[in-house]
């Protein structure tokens, strides 16, 4: 682990400060930022989305498709809990917090923005950070490489259908072009890049030149998430400051969901008798989100200045010491399993 994953949570906490100071001093300045649009996406975000995502995709191996067959119940588990659970239970407690619970303390347009945004969140399984979440748990590498790959080709398919169905049911207008274009841009185009980039490098299978590449790109990863964790909370930061109460009433139904997720995964992962080098990072996937593809599509979708894109960047505020708080607990119920 090195200093940034090690203390991550102090690097995002720092970027969200700097960002809500910054947009509170120099309104302007971000505003000049927003302006930078094309076909509903932002060039700047876009760019340092993209300086996240790409050496994350370059290391996935797509080769390691060919061992889907072993071990199958821990695949089974991520891909249910990621695609058949997940995202429902989300839209629903978004719905029963926004639209029930919270409904006098929310006006009805920005609940529905905060739905969409927690929406999106849920349908945007995590790839990324699913390798630190894994390491810190002592899980099996290869097999966490395994399901990330099948989880990213699902995720091309996957994400638009089910993200505009569950829109569409909680009265959210779906404008599928733009929805379609995220998905290309964010999954796709970074996924194709980091498979070629990854096939060229590594040649001779020993990894030497894709370490050394993904060593000098870590630092501009690193970058890319946390200008983008502040510029986000930047355009916000009128909203946080007037209403700081938003950011609790985000993050409650998403600590419920978070949590609640785990639960399932965990307990089913036991039932099915996984050892939890395999039932760890498989869970940990099912409970954390992509939320550099979430932000990026709500951003597009609704706005920088949305509530939907205010919901995402709580996600993002929320998970870092949530997914801890489980890797402590899945390290200290190790003995649970087999």
């Amino acid at each position: 682990m090195g200093l940034f994953e090690r203390y991550l949570s102090v690097w995002v906490a720092l970027a969200i400060t700097v960002g809500i100071v910054a947009g509170s001093i120099m309104p302007s300045a971000f505003s000049l930022i927003a302006g930078f649009e094309y076909a509903h996406v932002n060039i700047v975000i876009a760019v340092l989305i993209w300086l996240m995502i790409y050496p994350m995709m370059v290391q996935i191996d797509f080769s390691s498709i060919k061992d889907v067959g072993k071990k199958p119940k821990g695949l089974v588990l991520t891909i249910v809990i990621n695609w058949l659970i997940k995202p429902f239970t989300m839209a629903l407690l978004g719905w029963l917090f926004f639209k029930g619970i919270f409904a006098d303390f929310v006006d009805p347009q920005t609940a529905t923005e905060y739905i969409a945004g927690m929406i999106l969140l849920g349908v945007a399984p995590c790839t990324a950070m699913v390798f630190v979440w894994s390491q810190l748990t002592k899980g099996d590498a290869n097999y966490t490489l395994v399901q990330v790959s099948i989880n990213d080709i699902i995720m091309i398919f996957a994400f638009a259908p089910i993200a505009g169905l569950l829109l569409g049911v909680t009265d959210i207008t779906v404008p599928w072009d733009t929805l379609l274009l995220s998905v290309v841009l964010y999954v796709l185009i970074p996924l194709v890049a980091g498979a070629v980039t990854r096939k060229k490098l590594d040649k001779e299978d020993d990894h030497t030149c894709l370490n050394n590449f993904l060593k000098i790109m870590k630092p501009y990863s690193i970058i890319g998430l946390l200008a983008t964790v502040a510029l986000l909370f930047g355009f916000q930061s009128q909203t946080l400051i007037e209403k700081p109460e938003a950011i609790v009433l985000i993050a409650i139904p998403l600590l419920i969901q978070t949590y609640g997720i785990f639960a399932i995964a965990y307990i089913a992962a036991k039932k099915m008798g996984l050892a939890h080098n395999i039932a760890a990072p498989a869970c940990m996937i099912a409970t954390s989100n992509f939320f550099e593809l979430a932000v990026a599509v709500a951003i597009s979708l609704f706005g920088l200045h949305s509530g939907a894109a205010l919901a995402t960047v709580v996600g993002v505020l929320v998970e870092v010491p949530v997914m801890l708080s489980l890797v402590y607990f899945a390290n200290k119920t190790r003995r649970w399993f087999n």
